[in-house]
């Protein structure tokens, strides 16, 4: 099932699929108050590439062709998420996919369940200094969508890396967020920008890219 519930992913747009175990080490926690995650064992990540040529445009703040692509990569993920839950229910088994863009907190930047860290489990990659995502092939160029599920799917393994010496995304970093650590990450600071970026009518949502532009991963395809 895990095979077709991949090749279904790929033919749908996803550059890249996963599996987390959502109780070990430690079961996951939902980031809003709501116990969606109790009751699910698995999840299925997904990650869908964002256009280098897009990105290439953003200097200093977001841009207007940048904002339509997120939104259109979003809708494309919640799309996914909806055909494989509806395999994963077709097989008998329950399956909610979480919206790929929802945040409940913006000033932590926070949603339903933490994408970034099922996708950690499920071994597509690691959390970076921009407190993003980091996957091997495409850095942080990437957005992505969680089918949380009881199905005993194999799970992937997290990965033993990290950033290395590289700190590209916080020399370009508007806000001056990024810190060493993931941890030391300044999640006001940055939102306190996105604020105004949205003020300035860059874009139409608390949004970036300028830290996603400058990490396009180590190991991947150009």
């Amino acid at each position: 099932m895990l095979n077709d519930l991949e090749e279904a992913a790929r033919e749908a747009g996803a550059a890249l699929v996963g599996v987390a175990d959502l109780t070990q080490p430690e079961p996951i926690a939902p980031v809003d108050g709501e116990e969606i995650a109790g009751s699910f064992p698995r999840a299925v990540s997904i990650a869908v590439r964002l256009s280098r040529a897009v990105l290439e445009g953003i200097v200093d703040h977001p841009t207007k062709l940048y904002f339509q692509h997120y939104r259109a990569v979003n809708m494309m993920l919640d799309q996914m998420g909806l055909k494989l839950a509806g395999l994963i229910q077709q097989a008998g088994y329950d399956a909610l996919p979480i919206p790929a863009s929802q945040i409940t907190d913006w000033e932590s930047q926070k949603g339903h369940v933490s994408h970034k860290e099922i996708a950690v489990r499920a071994g597509l990659g690691w959390i970076g200094r921009s407190n993003l995502l980091v996957t091997p092939e495409y850095g942080s160029q990437v957005r992505l969508g969680t089918i949380l599920t009881d199905m005993p799917l194999e799970t992937g393994t997290p990965l033993e890396r990290d950033c290395g010496e590289c700190t590209a995304c916080a020399a370009v970093c508007p806000a001056a967020a990024i810190k060493e650590t993931p941890a030391g990450f300044d999640h006001l600071a940055c939102f306190e920008m996105l604020k105004e970026f949205q003020k300035k009518k860059y874009a139409g949502q608390y949004i970036c890219g300028v830290c996603v532009k400058a990490c396009p991963g180590r190991d991947g395809v150009k």
